[in-house]
């Protein structure tokens, strides 16, 4: 692991072992709850999970967030070459840290880290009780989508507060973690965004287009 690491962080010094969130297993506890086991790790355990010798399951566990549009479109973004998914078309997300010792790893951990996630990738600015519990999706490595969905907004504004989340960042020198939005409005368009996209995507883009912004969360927990 440790040189495998080494031979990533070299490829891609941007990369930052931070604490992460790995699931361990994922059951329906009853009809209304779903049930999480998660151990703390940091992320170079994922250099192993490709390793032809050393291969391990270590499926992650992320939120992201569904922004619609005024007219019935999600904001997506493409993740920048400083990122460990370069080039990557997802929704504005990313993947959990622990919580604090005495503190729970619950829905509204999860709903607080979509909203911070929403801020810093699009720059677009919603409290976390205002978003609402949409799906879970599990991906082809195990990995656990927790996705959540923001109120409406227009796409001009939602373009505007990106564009000024990007003049910030650059000013002090920082990479924005998406270097280009885009809006579909299905899963449809999503190889029209061009290179490729998280396994999770097209299934919540046919979602959406399914269902529309009246689609009403689940009461499952």
């Amino acid at each position: 692991m440790e040189r495998r690491w080494e031979e990533a962080v070299a490829a891609n010094p941007s990369l930052f072992d931070g604490p992460t969130v790995v699931c361990a297993g994922l059951e329906w506890k009853d009809s209304q709850t779903l049930l999480l086991t998660w151990y703390r790790a940091t992320y170079r355990l994922y250099v192993l999970r490709l390793d032809p010798v050393h291969a391990v399951s270590a499926p992650s566990v992320f939120v992201s967030v569904a922004q619609p549009t005024d007219d019935g479109r999600l904001l997506v973004g493409r993740m920048a070459s400083s990122t460990a998914a370069p080039g990557r078309w997802q929704l504005p997300g990313g993947t959990i840290e622990p919580p604090e010792a005495s503190n729970a790893l619950d829905v509204e951990c999860l709903r607080r880290h979509a909203a911070l996630e929403l801020v810093e990738e699009a720059g677009r600015e919603v409290a976390s009780e205002d978003l609402e519990l949409w799906t879970v999706t599990r991906g082809d490595k195990g990995n656990v989508g927790v996705h959540f969905r923001a109120p409406a907004c227009s796409a001009d504004a939602l373009a505007e507060q990106y564009t000024r989340l990007v003049a910030v960042e650059s000013a002090q020198g920082r990479t924005p973690e998406l270097d280009r939005i885009a809006f579909i409005g299905s899963d449809t368009d999503v190889a029209g965004l061009g290179g490729h996209c998280a396994d999770f995507l097209p299934v919540l883009a046919a979602r959406h287009a399914a269902s529309g912004t009246t689609d009403q969360p689940s009461t499952r927990r």
